[in-house]
């Protein structure tokens, strides 16, 4: 207390009662993959997709890195920290843009034409007269030569909204070309010729060799791969995509990618606070995902999600279409999730933007075999898209089977555990447990507010216990303080059933 020595009006900034917690962000990716360029082994925060390329250049070649940061940030993600493995400790220029990856354009009429990187030399394309009978005027046959021998051949239109438009004919169906329009303007029927068309210079590859799974888990202490990740502590979800690429490529087989998805399982439990988001291998079956989940595979943890199947993509680096594990856009789902209902909520029948098709449509029996082992299925509905139609963890315990409980927990640790810093090293007695008590009951209060717990009164939802009872005597002198919290969170409602049945029109049952 300050002593006064001489009359006056004095002003004293006392504490409050209780300090308030703030909640801690839930979604907060982490990538780890190959890159052609950028800071190896280091954990870089990444805000957009600009600042993404900039750091670790575009797209490139046998890698799904860039392919997973760029359908997180188009499916709502904010910020991402991303650790590129496997390269040397020098950076190498970032890759050109897509049209300065293609080679030189060649033009028929308003249309123009360009290899694509790895279709090799001697290319050609020629227009000529369209097949059949009474063809109509915009209509051609394009095809594209190697010398003498056609490799592909198109029946096409130029005319724009015709199910055969010859851009978008090409995009989705070509290996060796592109094609663009020249002009704002309708472009008409080419006329009948044969151009010769530049090579396409390489696509850029990562720099360094392919990453050995110990490459990929790292050390803590030498802050390398999945080990880096562990001194940033706003992590909320871990993804390795390129685990996939490197399987495809022979690189790695099946086993050892099983082990770094369980080494990044581990991860995910070791820190408490996030969630792994794994990637099924390439061109399974949905009989061979049960096998490899729960034969080949495995896994059994609260802290892991397992989306099935991969994605259809337009590449933006070259117009053309292909697959890619779906981890990256679920990322970005939980986070648009997350800004937009809550953490509480299930991040389950959203749509996945970006996505044309799936690797695989599934049917309703095939999600009944899949949906209760824990995988996560994507399914396409006529007139609503396509969306994840699933939101369970990988745990056997029910308890925690819905992811949504498993982050809703991961935020309400983490929140409490940054809020109530300042009850370390106070005098542990009764004013100090009525202060935590209001401390945590004022924010659980809230979050039952925003829909996050379950209970018409906050007495239903959550209960914060901090007494004599649970702080004894020997553990105040051993200098502890125990509060106990127990909460009941909300869970989605998975099946959702209409009872229907008949009765006779006009008794009294109607109004019952």
């Amino acid at each position: 207390m300050p002593s006064y020595l001489s009359p006056g009006v004095y002003v004293e900034e006392v504490e409050a009662g209780s300090r308030p917690i703030e909640g801690v962000g839930t979604a907060v990716a982490a990538f780890v993959g190959l890159a052609p360029c950028g800071p190896p082994n280091t954990p870089t925060l990444v805000t957009n997709w600009s600042q993404y390329t900039r750091e670790f250049g575009e797209f490139a070649d046998g890698c799904y890195l860039a392919h997973a940061v760029y359908a997180y940030f188009l499916n709502g993600g904010g910020v991402c920290y991303v650790v590129r493995v496997g390269g040397g400790n020098a950076a190498a220029p970032p890759s050109p843009g897509p049209a300065k990856r293609r080679g030189g354009k060649a033009t028929l009429g308003g249309f123009q034409v360009a290899a694509l990187p790895g279709a090799g030399e001697g290319l050609s394309v020629e227009v000529a007269d369209a097949a059949g009978e009474s063809p109509g005027e915009d209509a051609f046959t394009l095809r594209v030569k190697r010398g003498e021998q056609v490799e592909e051949s198109f029946d096409v239109s130029a005319k724009r909204g015709q199910r055969t438009y010859v851009v978008a004919v090409v995009r989705e169906r070509s290996r060796l070309i592109a094609v663009e329009e020249a002009g704002a303007q309708a472009a008409a029927r080419p006329a009948n010729q044969e151009v010769a068309l530049p090579a396409a210079p390489a696509q850029p590859q990562p720099v360094g060799s392919a990453p050995t799974p110990a490459e990929y888990v790292g050390s803590a202490d030498d802050r390398t791969g999945l080990g880096g990740l562990e001194a940033v502590d706003e992590i909320t979800m871990v993804a390795v995509p390129d685990l996939m690429s490197a399987y495809e490529q022979g690189t790695l087989d099946a086993d050892q990618v099983k082990a770094v998805q369980h080494a990044l399982i581990a991860h995910c439990e070791l820190m408490g606070n996030r969630v792994a988001i794994l990637d099924p291998l390439p061109d399974l079956t949905p009989q061979q995902v049960k096998e490899w989940r729960t034969v080949g595979a495995g896994y059994d943890s609260k802290h892991a999600a397992l989306y099935y199947p991969w994605l259809k993509v337009a590449d933006p680096s070259d117009g053309r279409l292909r697959f890619v594990p779906p981890s990256g856009a679920m990322a970005g789902v939980w986070a648009r999730n997350d800004e937009s209902r809550g953490v509480h909520k299930a991040p389950a029948n959203e749509v996945v933007r970006g996505a044309v098709d799936l690797a695989v449509n599934l049917t309703k029996g095939e999600h009944d075999l899949l949906n209760p082992i824990g995988v996560n299925c994507i399914r396409a509905f006529p007139g609503r898209g396509i969306r994840v139609w699933g939101a369970r963890t990988l745990s056997s315990d029910p308890s925690w089977r819905y992811l949504n409980v498993r982050r809703l927990f991961n935020y309400l640790e983490e929140s409490i555990l940054i809020g109530t810093q300042w009850v370390v090293f106070e005098p542990n007695d009764d004013a100090l447990w009525a202060r935590i008590r209001r401390t945590i009951s004022a924010f659980l209060v809230n979050e039952w507010r925003k829909g996050a717990l379950f209970g018409l009164t906050p007495e239903e939802a959550f209960y914060v216990k901090c007494d004599r009872e649970t702080n004894p005597a020997e553990g105040i002198d051993a200098g502890q303080v125990i509060c106990e919290i127990g909460v009941a969170p909300v869970k989605p409602a998975e099946f959702v059933v209409f009872r229907l049945s008949q009765f006779s029109g006009g008794t009294s049952l109607v109004n019952e």
